[in-house]
């Protein structure tokens, strides 16, 4: 006689039925968003009932679900809402979470195999390759998220470009063998100074060293100064240096800048180098006629991510990285083992496996939820937020410029803008605490999300829209809260005089 699993739910009905109850409360939920402030502390006895030990018997999973819906579901991070434009957070489109259920409850792993997940991420594959307007001949993976993308396509060019240690195994096995040191070689990485942070990391990862990624000065607009470019990498091969890689910036996390794509292109092209661009967010621009030319040169790169979970809205984490020439990632990363060699039918006949394609061997069902929200939406739709998202921030942009009290500190094509509060006569040191000032009770009081940056030496407000909730009149009401936030902090500054009053917490 066979016995119930141990971790299968005791009662059917009753797990069908807290089902059921949870989509009801989710649906609810997002529904009332605007209604609820965008981000809230969380509380101390909150606080104190996750430090908790290891349960060692269980409760009932209604019971569960209450304590999620009284001390999680209250306190997000927030990016849900409409009226958070902080960092670069997409705002997750709710048929996705669906996915993102479903994948849980079939739980394939996308490693290797013939299953229909696998078919499914190489068909999300493709289509991200359409929108893009990529080419088909290439390849691609999906990650956590930009950072491991950019590990992956430096770790792919590392090989690609790499002098052979034993030029008759050909570079990338004689790469993969002996490492850099034995071939002697030390590389160079080139992007802007606004690069993402997130390259740092794959540099000091892959062994290439941050002293080594050459972050290049910018113009007044933010984009890569391509003259100081030209010399970085002339003085790098007249040093016996082995450039490598030449990133370009599809939209800068800080102001959303986009380098000369074109230009880098031939550059790269002209010095043998791997092109890469980060297109994180502003990739997805590509879906705008309007847009086109801005990213002209992005299609022809060797490699490119792109954040889903930004631009394109999906829950997080989704992340694609493109690749232009197949086999390429395989050249870097296929390894073999008996346990996971080819049979010659059933699933490990299989000819795709994306752990040859990148580091993991393990691989979540990511590409469920953007097959689901693609299905029910179609790119139209998405093209279309984005398009408004565009237009919110040319209106922030035009109520900005037309305040007197206040300051467009920097503006992209795409959707970001970094301003802030001034007046006649501020000292540099009083002008930032109000703009502190400012950005902590928008946070904390659960206003509105902008985040913030520094440029030219000045603390700004920065907004990134990445939220398919937000229209126009959040941005008045943005606007609103500034000026009024604004002119109260300014009296104070004034009030105390030189001096200036007590220092208060900052936004983060």
């Amino acid at each position: 006689m066979h016995t119930d699993p141990p971790l299968d739910p005791a009662d059917w009905e009753e797990f069908r039925a807290l089902g059921k109850r949870i989509v009801d409360d989710i649906a609810d939920h997002l529904a009332g968003l605007r209604e609820r402030p965008v981000w809230q502390p969380v509380p101390e006895d909150v606080r104190a009932s996750f430090r908790a030990g290891l349960p060692a018997k269980g409760m009932p999973m209604a019971d569960v679900y209450e304590e999620f819906r009284t001390t999680v579901l209250p306190f997000p991070r927030g990016n849900i809402h409409p009226r958070f434009w902080g960092w670069a957070n997409g705002s997750g489109v709710p048929v996705a979470a669906y996915g993102d259920l479903l994948a849980s409850v079939i739980n394939c792993t996308l490693g290797s195999g013939g299953n229909a997940a696998m078919m499914v991420e190489q068909q999300v594959i493709e289509w991200l390759q359409q929108a893009l307007r990529w080419p088909a001949a290439g390849s691609g993976l999906l990650t956590s998220g930009a950072s491991m993308g950019q590990v992956t396509a430096l770790a792919a060019a590392r090989v690609a470009k790499a002098p052979s240690a034993r030029p008759s195994a050909g570079p990338s096995a004689g790469f993969r063998d002996e490492g850099a040191v034995a071939s002697g070689v030390q590389f160079t990485v080139y992007g802007s100074e606004e690069t993402h942070h997130s390259v740092d990391k794959a540099v000091e990862l892959l062994g290439i060293g941050r002293r080594f990624f050459r972050k290049v000065p910018v113009d007044r607009a933010f984009r890569i100064d391509v003259g100081a470019l030209r010399a970085a990498i002339r003085a790098d091969r007249e040093a016996g240096l082995h450039p490598l890689c030449l990133i370009g910036n599809a939209g800068t996390v800080n102001t959303g800048a986009i380098d000369p794509l074109r230009t880098l292109l031939e550059i790269a092209r002209e010095e043998d180098l791997w092109y890469h661009v980060d297109g994180a967010f502003g990739a997805f621009a590509q879906l705008l006629p309007s847009h086109r030319a801005l990213l002209d040169g992005l299609a022809e790169a060797d490699s490119l991510v792109c954040d889903l979970h930004k631009w394109l809205y999906m829950p997080f984490d989704v992340s694609c990285l493109l690749i232009r020439s197949e086999g390429v990632l395989e050249e870097a990363f296929s390894s073999s083992a008996d346990y996971i060699s080819s049979t010659a039918a059933g699933p490990s006949a299989y000819p795709v496996a994306f752990s040859d394609r990148g580091i993991e061997q393990s691989r979540r069902f990511r590409a469920l939820k953007v097959w689901f929200a693609l299905k029910t939406h179609g790119i139209g739709a998405f093209a279309e937020a984005i398009a408004a998202n565009v237009a919110q921030v040319a209106h922030l942009a035009a109520r900005v410029d037309a305040a007197d009290d206040l300051e467009l500190v920097a503006r992209s094509d795409l959707n970001v803008a970094c301003f802030r509060y001034v007046w006649p006569g501020a000292a540099p040191d009083a002008a930032d605490r109000v703009n502190r000032g400012i950005l902590n009770r928008l946070q904390t009081e659960g206003l509105a999300m902008p985040s913030h940056t520094v440029l030219d030496g000045k603390f700004v407000l920065r907004v990134a829209d990445n939220n398919h909730r937000t229209d126009v009149t959040d941005f008045d009401f943005l606007i609103a809260q500034v000026q009024a936030i604004g002119a109260e902090l300014r009296a104070a500054e004034e009030d105390a005089g030189p001096a200036g009053p007590a220092p208060t917490a900052g936004g983060r």
